[in-house]
Order: C-alpha cells, then sequence, then structure tokens
C-alpha cells in the first residue's frame, strides 16, 4: 500500500466534512488529516489511486493542496 502526504488547508471538522464526499469517490483509499500539524496534513493510503487523482478531488472541494 502506498502512503502519499500533502499539505493543505483542511483545518477544522466542517472542512473536513466538505472535502469528505470528494475523497470517498475515489476506490479503495484510506485518508485522514492531522488538523493539530500546522501544515494540515492529508494522509493518504491506496494502491490504485494517483497523487493527481487526489490532488483533483481535494482541489475539487475548493480546498489548497500540496505534495509533501
Amino acid at each position: 500500500m502506498n502512503t502519499y502526504k500533502f499539505k493543505t488547508n483542511i483545518n477544522c471538522g466542517g472542512c473536513i466534512a466538505s472535502v469528505t464526499p470528494f475523497l470517498n469517490k475515489l476506490e479503495n483509499i484510506e485518508w485522514q488529516v492531522d488538523t493539530e500539524n500546522p501544515d494540515k496534513i492529508l494522509s493518504v493510503q491506496s494502491d490504485s489511486v494517483s497523487v493527481e487523482e487526489i490532488i483533483e478531488a481535494v482541489k475539487s472541494a475548493g480546498f489548497e493542496i500540496e505534495v509533501v
């Protein structure tokens, strides 16, 4: 399983709720956001989803994202 980490501006429970439907459309992934980290790190584990697909999903939800 590949693990990807991204710096985001997903900083609260409401933000997580907003991005959840977009990330849940991607198949076979597990994800979480560390809102305690100053960089709001999104960690994604998947064998089948590309970095580009993850970035597109988060941007579609209206958030900033960059690979760490």
